[in-house]
């Protein structure tokens, strides 16, 4: 027999599966000895009281051994004679268009700019080392996309896009843990991901589809099919090998899946006349609090997490001065790593492993900037773009914005990777700090005044959060806490206009704009969703022909 229970219980029953056995079966009226199994279908922590419950819902096998079926695999055909689309990119939305273009019966032929995602980690440990960033292959280039090595969380849970528990199942049929189904705020961890997207890849590979690495479209190959109507057939693309650059050509419809760091495509999408939208953004910095001191404000307890329960998390909110300001991407027991995808440009994220056991804790704290904003928030940086003007009608001034942004922080930085960086509660207070706590930014920290620098707007509406934020959870205004400039790649700043309905460009037949890079996605799952979207469409658009 097979049981549901919803149970609220204390963390060290939670997290041992013989103590929640034994519970189960005292509160129930359960035999132990027929509980053969307890599997975990919902959990989540409730800490708003002194004493801390998990509230769980389990499933209990009575007097039968558990189903080996923690996750809905999915049926991988064979397709390596079937007719091919051109995914560009390999992040999230590109990997799972991929794998539901297999699904249904199509091949797909994936390019990434980037680098595999083990030759890609090299990449990245040589930025603290050299100091230098290599344009193809960082934390937003490469296999995996910017989520690979910068989290895996998956927190997007909302139906309105599509389905996410699919996506959640592909994870674990590619060697995620089951538990991301479970946990109210799934997260794979930086030094796991990395191996479920390479099996991911060898997937499409092993059904006859084909993955090229270090291969970046350089023009979308557009035919004219009427008076009024051009139809996207293939890319056109460079591949670097062994230092030599080879040209390629590639035919069938395209899903354009690029992220939201690929300025060039945005540029080239602008010069051919192929509609684009400047798109709302948010811009801010990295917040970086000692980890005990956020367990122990969010814990309420002077022991912090203690023993059973994990890093602890946290979510702010507030409006200032009608703009939203808020925390973006916390990365409990986590590190602030360096996002930048070319030279003179400084741009922080975040990212935790699996077991978040590092000694800081950290999020985005960002403010809303929409493209009515740029002009005022543009006055007070150094080295105005001269054609401002030319770039907004061409719909890149949010672009822009980032791009000056990043310069800045890249010359307070010493016009290294070291970012410039102040403790809180005196960039609160307008004081330059004279030292800097210890940090996990790894190619270093310089002291620097924020409050002064940074456009005006974006400190002002902090500086109001970050009082307010204080008030809500005492302790978390501190200059225990460094403020680490700038995070500007919260989203795309662009977005490639697609019909509603059937998810191709609004002019060109062929052409599906696909994920965060596209501007309809935010994140690891929305993007894994829309990436299958676009492929569901894309078939249907095939057949239709």
């Amino acid at each position: 027999m097979i049981q549901e229970f919803q149970l609220r219980v204390l963390p060290e029953v939670a997290a041992d599966s013989d103590n929640l056995r034994r519970y189960l079966a005292d509160e129930k009226g359960l035999a132990l000895g027929a509980l053969k199994g307890v599997r975990i279908l919902r959990r989540s922590i409730d800490a708003r009281q002194r004493t801390i419950y998990v509230n769980l819902k389990v499933r209990a096998y009575v007097n039968e051994l558990p189903a080996d079926d923690a996750y809905t695999p999915v049926d991988y055909p064979y397709v390596g004679d079937r007719p091919q689309v051109i995914v560009v990119g390999a992040g999230p939305g590109g990997l799972f268009a991929a794998l539901r273009l297999i699904e249904l019966g199509y091949r797909p032929v994936v390019l990434e700019r980037g680098k595999n995602v083990h030759d890609r980690k090299r990449d990245l440990a040589a930025i603290s080392r050299t100091q230098v960033v290599d344009p193809e292959s960082n934390y937003c280039f490469g296999e995996g996309g910017a989520g690979a090595y910068s989290d895996g969380k998956l927190y997007t849970r909302s139906k309105k896009r599509g389905n996410t528990d699919k996506i959640l199942n592909v994870f674990c049929q590619h060697g995620a843990s089951a538990a991301i189904l479970a946990d109210a705020h799934p997260h794979i961890g930086t030094d796991r991901l990395p191996q479920v997207i390479e099996a991911m890849r060898n997937t499409i590979i092993r059904c006859g589809g084909e993955v090229h690495f270090q291969t970046r479209m350089t023009r979308l190959i557009v035919q004219h099919a009427g008076a009024e109507t051009q139809k996207v057939t293939g890319v056109e693309a460079q591949q670097t090998m062994n230092c030599e650059l080879r040209a390629m050509n590639f035919f069938g419809p395209v899903i354009l899946a690029t992220g939201h760091s690929a300025r060039d495509v945005y540029r080239y999408l602008a010069e051919a006349r192929i509609e684009i939208e400047p798109k709302g953004i948010a811009v801010g910095v990295r917040l970086e609090h000692p980890a005990h001191l956020i367990d122990q404000i969010q814990y309420h307890r002077r022991e912090g997490r203690g023993r059973w329960l994990p890093a602890a998390e946290y979510s702010f909110v507030t409006q200032a001065d009608d703009r939203g300001v808020y925390s973006f991407c916390m990365c409990p027991g986590g590190f602030v790593i360096p996002a930048a995808t070319g030279p003179e440009q400084i741009v922080v994220n975040g990212m935790s492993p699996a077991s978040r056991g590092t000694q800081w804790s950290n999020s985005g704290m960002v403010v809303e900037v929409r493209p009515e904003d740029v002009p005022p928030f543009l006055s007070p940086l150094e080295g105005k773009h001269d054609s401002f003007e030319e770039e907004a009608a061409r719909g890149l001034q949010m672009l822009l914005f980032q791009e000056q942004l990043e310069r800045l922080c890249w010359q307070q930085g010493n016009m290294r990777q070291t970012a410039p960086a102040q403790r809180m509660a005196d960039f609160v207070n307008g004081r330059l700090s004279a030292d800097l706590p210890r940090a996990s930014y790894a190619p270093g920290l310089v002291a620097s005044p924020l409050h002064f620098w940074l456009p005006k707007p974006i400190v002002s509406r902090l500086q109001q959060a970050f009082l307010q934020f204080g008030r809500q959870a005492h302790g978390f205004l501190t200059n225990e806490a460094a403020m680490i400039a700038v995070e500007t790649r919260t989203s795309s700043p662009v977005r490639i206009v697609r019909d509603p309905l059937t998810l191709q460009h609004v002019r060109l037949e062929g052409l599906f704009p696909c994920g965060e890079g596209a501007g309809y996605a935010g994140g690891i799952v929305s993007a894994g969703v829309d990436g299958e979207r676009c492929a569901e469409m894309c078939v249907k658009y095939m057949q239709s022909r």
